[in-house]
């Protein structure tokens, strides 16, 4: 039942430019605290969604010159929103449920941890403070950050897909690739993650298959409020 989802999920994502993977909610909240957990049984079919490099020009650049008139807020979150929900016309006969990175909770909790899904999907490996074994950092703050075995840090966590009538017991868990092995390179990773963000090197701690062009480059390092200019958007961001 998996796969025929599966491939339909793909089929419908893949050509955009995004990839999915499936996992069981169990194995999402049994890393989490239950504040956390998504409110589904264990062996509940689930899916994470990235946006891989590509989908700049196979999905947000033609999504904006074809909607430019009704987009209101950003530009690739509504593209995201478009694409994700269009996934549930393919499933007439199922429930689909969708959460995006992007939503909160009444507490201002996200909905759901975008790295933590990437992680239990096999998707990304999820590097935090507790890989690195002698840690220099102290009292600081350590954020972790997920890195992809052929993007790097050159893509994005989008949403999930939920399928609540779908139970899937016999789905085998993949572990993430660990491609940040050496202890140097983890603390190298998460020091340029939290204090030197704004330069994109983390991005390229291992070696990359792909990349985001220049143009997109630009368009993500703009305020939000200034990237319906680069888009050929005259209005401003509501």
């Amino acid at each position: 039942m998996e796969g025929r989802v599966a491939e339909r999920v793909r089929g419908a994502l893949g050509p955009f430019g995004f990839e999915v993977h499936a996992f069981k909610v169990g194995w999402y909240n049994a890393v989490l605290q239950p504040a956390f957990h998504l409110p589904y049984p264990d062996d509940t079919l689930a899916f994470v969604v990235l946006s891989t490099p590509s989908m700049f020009d196979k999905a947000l650049k033609p999504f904006v010159s074809k909607e430019r008139l009704k987009i209101i807020r950003d530009p690739v979150d509504q593209c995201v929103s478009h694409h994700l929900s269009h996934v549930k016309e393919k499933f007439p006969d199922q429930k689909v449920d969708i959460i995006f990175d992007y939503e909160i909770l009444p507490s201002r909790k996200p909905k759901f941890l975008a790295q933590t899904a990437a992680h239990v999907a096999g998707a990304a490996y999820y590097y935090q403070r507790k890989d690195v074994k002698l840690d220099p950092w102290g009292k600081k703050k350590i954020y972790g950050v997920c890195i992809h075995p052929k993007y790097g840090g050159w893509f994005a966590i989008r949403g999930l897909l939920l399928f609540p009538d779908i139970q899937v017991p016999f789905l085998e868990q993949s572990a993430p690739v660990d491609c940040v092995s050496t202890e140097e390179k983890r603390i190298e990773l998460l020091e340029q993650f939290n204090f030197h963000w704004q330069n994109g090197c983390y991005r390229d701690i291992i070696e990359v298959k792909e990349r985001y062009s220049e143009e997109q480059k630009a368009y993500f390092a703009t305020p939000p409020a200034e990237r319906f200019r680069l888009l050929g958007l005259t209005q401003g961001a509501q």
